[in-house]
């Protein structure tokens, strides 16, 4: 059909072939929408220089401005979401000459003997790669993941090994999510997606787990009972309603707990109830 306006001609409308009804009109304000959230980003993210604390080289690291990024919402296992832009995805400082890789309140704190480690186990098989300005879920997945394996070498604590699978699987979280927003989407990598958090899920939750026993308190930023709640919830995740509810209750009738934590483990309580009753 070439002109879905024919028959108005009787009513005075000549020449309507060539009115657009909805694409070029949906086009045009989609890219507009694109383009103005990539300026914004842009003009979020900045570069920053730091010496390697293991081959001393200056290395670029891109970082997010503070206050720039909005936080909407954080899902029970405290993963935050924001507006624009995923601050964490930038959270891991890699040197592209030596492939030492950490958490960014991690970089710096490395001795002479972890250095070694890292020269003679990771410097000698890294090939280096270029990033481009903006990280995509999948570039962070690549680089957290280094860090984990550098972190696995240079023997850091379990807090610190634990906190990078956390964010592992809210980073496998947020690709299965972008998945999802496609009407004929991969139910295979979907299915992938979901297998990884949940794997990276199991290994925060047995790091924290020994952190909690042997560490002491703060560990990566956070109090004893914010990683009391934490275990609870990842406790849940995994299924194992019974000790969730051990440490959540901790949380519950804790004086040192916010309300906005309280609040969360009653979430996280109320969710294995009405589970238990389905």
């Amino acid at each position: 059909m070439s002109d879905i306006f024919s028959g108005l001609e009787k009513l005075g409308f000549q020449n309507t072939k060539e009115i657009k009804l909805f694409e070029e009109e949906k086009k045009n304000k989609t890219k507009s929408v694109r383009e103005k959230q990539q300026k914004m980003i842009k003009d979020i993210l900045y570069d920053r220089k730091l010496i390697c604390p293991v081959c001393g080289e200056d290395i670029n690291i891109r970082s997010v401005k503070a206050g720039k990024a909005k936080l909407l919402s954080s899902d029970l296992d405290l993963r935050p979401k924001y507006d624009i832009i995923t601050p964490y995805l930038y959270d891991v400082i890699l040197c592209n000459c030596c492939g030492y890789a950490a958490l960014s309140r991690f970089f710096s704190k490395i001795t002479r003997t972890q250095a070694s480690w890292i020269k003679n186990q990771i410097s000698t098989a890294y090939k280096g790669r270029f990033y481009p300005e903006e990280y995509t879920f999948e570039m962070a997945i690549e680089r957290y993941k280094l860090a984990l394996l550098n972190s696995v070498v240079k023997k850091a604590k379990d807090s610190e090994k634990a906190y990078i699978c956390l964010k592992l699987a809210w980073l496998y979280r947020s690709v299965s999510e972008e998945i999802m927003t496609n009407d004929n989407y991969d139910k295979q990598k979907l299915k992938e997606n979901n297998d990884y958090e949940r794997a990276f899920v199991e290994k925060a939750y047995v790091g924290f787990v020994s952190a909690y026993e042997k560490e002491s308190f703060p560990v990566c930023g956070m109090n004893e009972i914010t990683v009391t709640y934490l275990i609870g919830e990842l406790s849940r995740r995994l299924g194992k309603n019974d000790e969730s509810l051990r440490w959540i209750s901790k949380v519950i009738i804790s004086k040192n707990a916010n309300d906005r934590l309280k609040n969360k483990a009653r979430d996280v309580k109320d969710l294995i109830k009405n589970n238990n009753q389905n």
